[in-house]
């Protein structure tokens, strides 16, 4: 699969092991403390020690988490190193993660689902709702252009979590998102995130925004 980027952006991916010797091991998805625990997390729930583990990688508004089997792929704008959207990406498919700020009790991904179908529909495609192991979630379906000319329909499944003053929104591009039931590292992905939603006002449904991590831990490739 590929991700089609601007001429004016480069795709960066972060390199987890950049500042330390390769260990396979320490590559696992989850470390054993936290396997038990069910993500995405608020950053209020880990511990200072948590944050130093030398498998996340902090992108300000999202902490995540070196998966088996994934990259994280960063798209940025260089002219203002902003950081456009973030995957963890694989030779299956890929999952988008995006943060954004909700109300304290609210149910963001409520208000927010009819929006997205109706953007889809708005662009010759649907989204029907359907349960999964997230609550109710959106199967995507859109007609794109090919490099070749042709068209091809594009499936995508978006789903929604709400969490203390945010809402985390996944899409699933690839297998992910034709075999919802079939749990993958891309799953795995998910529930290792940590959001940090921070202080600062924000209206409900502003994106969180995210930053780059240390230069030392990014292999960038020019657009």
């Amino acid at each position: 699969m590929k991700f089609r980027r601007k001429s004016a952006e480069t795709e960066a991916t972060v390199d987890p092991t950049a500042d330390r010797p390769f260990d396979e091991a320490a590559a696992a998805v989850v470390d054993e403390a936290d396997a038990s625990v069910a993500g995405p997390r608020d950053i209020d729930d880990l511990e200072d020690d948590d944050l130093e583990d030398g498998e996340r990688v902090d992108l300000g508004s999202l902490v995540l988490t070196a998966v088996d089997g994934l990259e994280i792929r960063l798209q940025v704008d260089e002219s203002t190193e902003q950081v456009q959207s973030v995957l963890h990406a694989g030779a299956e498919g890929a999952v988008e993660l995006r943060a954004f700020a909700a109300p304290r009790n609210g149910d963001l991904w409520a208000e927010v689902r009819p929006r997205i179908a109706a953007e889809f529909a708005q662009r010759g495609g649907t989204a029907s709702e359907r349960e999964g192991r997230y609550g109710t979630e959106l199967d995507c379906q859109i007609t794109v252009r090919t490099e070749d000319g042709r068209t091809a329909t594009q499936p995508s499944r978006v789903v929604g979590i709400n969490g203390p003053r945010w809402m985390l929104r996944a899409t699933f591009l690839g297998r992910p998102a034709v075999e919802p039931d079939a749990e993958g590292p891309w799953d795995a992905a998910i529930e290792a995130t940590v959001v940090r939603r921070g202080a600062q006002a924000m209206p409900a449904g502003a994106e969180l925004p995210l930053t780059l991590p240390p230069r030392d831990r990014l292999i960038r490739r020019q657009a």
